[in-house]
């Protein structure tokens, strides 16, 4: 390695780089790099090299750039082959079965990376291994990936995308054949596999030769029909759809959602939504939004306002990039907009579900029985509320449709009906056929449900309200803090866990208000349950620690596996009837 002295005291990162220049056919990634040593920019190269991306439950998630900390060809290549050989060791019949692989429109051109590409690289791998491909010839939306896993029978499915990350992010999002996100062991069985296989196997690279391979096949067109006919199972007001004189905008926020939401209120027979001109089409760069995240609220959504305004809707419906969430906003009676909550939209739609469920089983009282909806353990409480007066069951899972789209699969499998799965942060599953959140199915049930209430002249706002009246208020207030240093979080979240300075002595108050119960999914403590062992699964490599009030109220912070943040959930639960709603709000302060 010419004029690498200036790193030469640093033997791993030497030999880091020395590897990456081996193996790496990237001309624009190898250029990066050689600059870099030639300056001998140290940090700039540790930055690159110090560590491997981390392969998890969720994947990878990176910015995209040279190096094993970052997303690119070479680093693609190795997961892929770590997954394959996972998958040869996990399927004897892999080469029957296949693959199916997605992406979505992000690019990084300084690097050469980008989605379309790393999907290419992908689909090399699993060729030269003789495993058949089911690649995406255009970009889809996240959903579209684990519904052609379940559809086709298949071993797996991978979507390159970031979702609703900054704009020099990717990501590498992993299903299994049962058609749900990856939970452990699997994550730690591929990790392992990455590293036995770092070496790039000889046609890795070929992606001309692996797109013309008769391995390689086409899903978009069938995926495409198969999808809208599977949803239109959930489309029960077919009539009042057409008639529906209710205006609706939607932004894909520069992501993948535009077509395929218009082709879901067409399947539902909606009128078309308006789309925000500015945003309908993919672009990588995201110019007109800070975040590409509706979950930002008002930032996000402004453009959409504007034309809601224009064109006199009412209404507005945001996916993020990859099409996996849905926000909502609805102009109030002042003509202020109002941005929907996750977990209002879960009340919402939960509501609507089970009304809809209900009004096509009205002949069998008993199958209420047999009936599930699910939500994360850091959502609201609210369908536990329903559930408990309606007579159907409820079940929390950790956070993370990973854990409800595979508890789903299991009750799916019990014979039991699944028809909700929400997590707070704007993620809903209203079909089965797709075991994940999916902003495509619920942005077409959402504009039937808004079309119905306007028949009744009601909003979604009252709604919101009446089901709160119903079944008890439900106030929540959650947010995050973000923060790059790993310290500073464990060294946190530790002395939460010996406030006392002793080990498991955690605060029994928080200023006024005492603490009744501390459930921590890290080391796995409860003191709720009679042995103090928590019965949802734990994790050592993430944080998460809930506190129960004694006045009903129930608060946890956690970390987050994809950002830099330190999020908080907190929520006051009211009994049916007690619609005072000051009470509750005046109890959170």
């Amino acid at each position: 390695m010419e004029n690498g002295s200036s790193i030469a005291g640093d033997s791993e990162l030497q030999q880091a780089v020395r590897q990456w220049l081996q193996f790496d056919k990237n001309p624009k990634t190898v250029s990066m790099v050689q600059d870099l040593v030639k300056e001998g920019a140290v940090e700039a190269l540790k930055k690159c090299f110090s560590s491997r991306m981390e392969f998890g439950t969720a994947g990878l998630r990176a910015a995209m750039g040279p190096g094993t900390c970052c997303m690119n060809d070479l680093t693609i290549i190795q997961t892929t082959q770590g997954f394959c050989s996972y998958l040869e060791d996990s399927f004897d019949n892999i080469k029957e079965r296949g693959v199916v692989i997605g992406y979505d429109a992000r690019a990084h051109p300084p690097s050469g990376g980008g989605s379309k590409r790393f999907a290419s690289l992908a689909a090399a791998v699993f060729i030269s291994r003789g495993v058949p491909v089911h690649l995406f010839s255009d970009i889809t939306p996240t959903p579209f990936v684990p519904f052609t896993v379940s559809q086709l029978g298949l071993c797996a499915g991978i979507m390159v995308t970031a979702s609703h990350n900054p704009k020099q992010d990717n990501g590498y999002k992993v299903y299994w054949e049962n058609g749900a996100q990856i939970i452990s062991p699997h994550d730690k069985g591929i990790a392992k596999a990455i590293e036995e296989n770092l070496e790039p196997w000889p046609k890795s690279w070929s992606t001309e030769e692996a797109l013309k391979s008769p391995l390689l096949k086409d899903p978009y067109q069938d995926i495409h029909t198969q999808y809208f006919k599977a949803i239109q199972k959930h489309c029960h007001h077919r009539d009042l759809n057409k008639s529906s004189e209710v205006k609706i905008v939607h932004t894909s926020v520069h992501g993948v959602g535009h077509t395929f939401v218009q082709s879901a209120f067409q399947a539902f027979d909606l009128h078309p939504p308006y789309a925000v001109e500015e945003q309908k089409d993919p672009d990588p760069e995201f110019p007109t939004v800070k975040y590409p995240n509706p979950e930002e609220g008002e930032g996000v959504l402004t453009l959409s306002f504007a034309l809601a305004d224009r064109e006199g809707a009412a209404f507005v419906l945001a996916n993020d990039p990859d099409a996996d969430r849905l926000a909502i906003a609805e102009k109030q009676e002042s003509g202020k907009w109002r941005v929907f909550t996750g977990n209002e939209l879960g009340a919402l739609l939960g509501w609507w579900m089970f009304r809809c469920w209900k009004e096509q089983n009205s002949d069998d009282a008993a199958e209420v029985k047999n009936l599930y909806m699910l939500a994360s353990t850091v959502s609201s409480k609210i369908l536990r509320a329903i559930a408990l007066k309606e007579g159907f069951h409820f079940e929390e899972t950790l956070t993370g449709f990973k854990w409800m789209g595979n508890r789903a699969k299991d009750l799916l499998d019990q014979g039991k009906t699944v028809v909700f799965a929400f997590e707070e942060a704007i993620g809903y599953m209203c079909s089965p056929s797709v075991l994940d959140k999916d902003g495509v199915s619920a942005a077409a049930i959402a504009g039937e449900m808004i079309s119905y209430l306007a028949t009744k002249s009601s909003s979604l706002s009252q709604q919101v309200t009446n089901i709160y009246e119903e079944y008890g208020y439900h106030i929540s207030k959650n947010s995050y803090f973000i923060c790059h240093d790993q310290d500073v979080i464990r060294s946190l979240f530790e002395r939460l866990r010996t406030h006392s300075g002793q080990k498991d002595s955690y605060p029994t108050e928080c200023g006024r208000f005492a603490i009744s119960a501390v459930r921590d999914l890290t080391t796995g403590y409860d003191s709720n349950q009679p042995s103090n062992k928590a019965v949802l699964p734990t994790s050592r490599s993430s944080q998460m620690i809930t506190f129960s009030f004694a006045n009903g109220g129930v608060a946890t912070m956690r970390t987050s596996g994809t950002e830099p943040k330190i999020k908080y959930y907190t929520e006051l639960c009211a009994a049916p009837g007690n619609s005072d709603v000051d009470a509750p709000e005046e109890g959170a302060g």
